[in-house]
């Protein structure tokens, strides 16, 4: 049961920081313009839809 817990506790963990750091690369992108956006292969309403946020904090 206690392996449980620390692994549930872990992946929680790692997932909210991956969260996180989507958000913050998300605030990174939006500094970039419309045409290398294109060329990424995403657009400013998909980064919009999917969070950002302006520091790592």
């Amino acid at each position: 049961m206690a392996n449980t817990f620390f692994r549930n506790a872990f992946q929680r963990f790692v997932a909210a920081r991956e969260l996180q750091a989507n958000r913050y690369i998300n605030g990174a992108l939006m500094n970039l313009d419309d045409e290398t956006l294109k060329n990424l292969g995403t657009t400013r309403e998909e980064l919009r839809r999917k969070g950002i946020r302006a520091s790592a904090f």
